[in-house]
């Protein structure tokens, strides 16, 4: 599996792109704000149906323009698959897969699996359980059509149930339709904390190596899930819950609320680790998801590497360009001396300078 090639029509800051990729290694290099995390972002776009920065559709559409385009050419299991991308501002975006409109995101997710590394993600340990999160729903949703479709309408149910709490301070009547939305979050809100338990378990058995060769075998990593509630325990903890809820007006109980932790020889880095434990759990966290994609969906997912590098030190640097090879990976740097330094082959490089990419070799 890997992308072909990517063209653009008023996306970000780019008019016109039209671009080829190479299998192995892709390198965009060019000075700030020119526009490399652009191509990711629409790369990312084409795999999950939205930006990795969670933006609005509208932000993504260029400056004084009404609608932007994306075509995407993804090679699998010797099949193209050209995937069409419309967005348009004020309207809900359009996406046909070979001349095919699709109704449901879910007809796209997990034709190709990209895994998305940018500095940013090396605060996914110090930030709050939200981030977190975010970092097992976004990979869940791209292994399991199934949980896309669990956790859309369990956050349309707690959307829906808070609405509801809000409404019965003027209309206590209302009351008597809570258990209805109760139902259905725990029927949704189950399999959300299933699934998530048995994706932190897998996934724990493969960050504890790579973390223990990261660290140079000082450290031991241990992941482990902190659910909010268990899936035994969510209907009755609900009912318990309804005077402090309808007291805040919010769902207070739920995998909407869960959390994962890393404890590193004993000490939970979230909260006692220093900032280089932190960055190391951080990147041992990304490179386990390409192992765990392997395991699960039998071939390498596409690596984007988006400015990481300059924030890791040289000895991360090597461990994790030593651990490329065998899949499409996408790096974005501003210069080339870490390559250098570090003999890396590069297959494909590009030059972006202000929405123009050109091909260096």
């Amino acid at each position: 599996m890997y992308i072909d090639s990517l063209q653009l029509a008023d996306f970000r800051n780019y008019e016109k792109l039209d671009i080829h990729f190479s299998k192995g290694t892709n390198i965009l290099y060019g000075d700030n704000a020119q526009g490399k995390t652009n191509i990711l972002e629409s790369l990312y776009m084409t795999a999950t149906t939205r930006s990795h920065k969670s933006v609005r559709d509208k932000d993504m559409i260029r400056f004084g323009c009404s609608e932007a385009h994306i075509r995407t050419v993804v090679i699998k299991g010797g099949i193209d698959y050209r995937i069409d991308m419309h967005l348009r501002s004020g309207k809900s975006k359009g996406i046909a897969i070979n001349g095919q409109r699709i109704k449901r995101a879910s007809q796209l997710i997990g034709l190709v699996h990209i895994v998305f590394f940018a500095p940013e993600d090396l605060s996914i340990v110090k930030n709050g359980p939200a981030s977190r999160r975010r970092f097992m729903d976004m990979e869940l949703c791209q292994l399991d059509e199934s949980y896309l479709y669990n956790l859309n309408n369990y956050n349309k149910i707690v959307e829906q149930r808070n609405k509801l709490l809000k409404d019965m301070s003027f209309q206590p009547s209302l009351e008597s339709t809570l258990p209805l939305w109760d139902e259905q979050l725990v029927t949704f809100g189950t399999k959300i904390i299933e699934r998530r338990e048995a994706f932190m378990r897998e996934l724990a058995d493969i960050i504890g190596k790579i973390h223990e060769g990261l660290s140079g075998g000082r450290e031991k990593l241990c992941l482990s899930y902190e659910p909010d509630v268990t899936a035994d325990a969510f209907s009755e903890r609900l009912k318990n819950a309804r005077t402090a809820d309808k007291y805040q007006r919010a769902t207070t109980v739920g995998p909407h609320k869960d959390d994962f932790s890393f404890v590193c020889n004993g000490i939970d880095i979230r909260r006692f680790g220093s900032q280089g434990q932190q960055r190391t759990c951080a990147l041992s966290l990304k490179l386990s998801e390409i192992d765990l994609v392997k395991q699960l969906i039998g071939e390498p997912p596409v690596l984007m590497l988006d400015d990481v590098l300059s924030e890791l030190d040289s000895g991360r640097q090597n461990y994790l360009l030593n651990s490329l090879g065998g899949f499409q990976t996408f790096i974005t740097c501003t210069g080339l001396d870490e390559f250098v330094s570090n003999r890396f082959s590069i297959d494909r490089l590009y030059r972006v300078v202000n929405g123009t990419v050109t091909q260096s070799n």
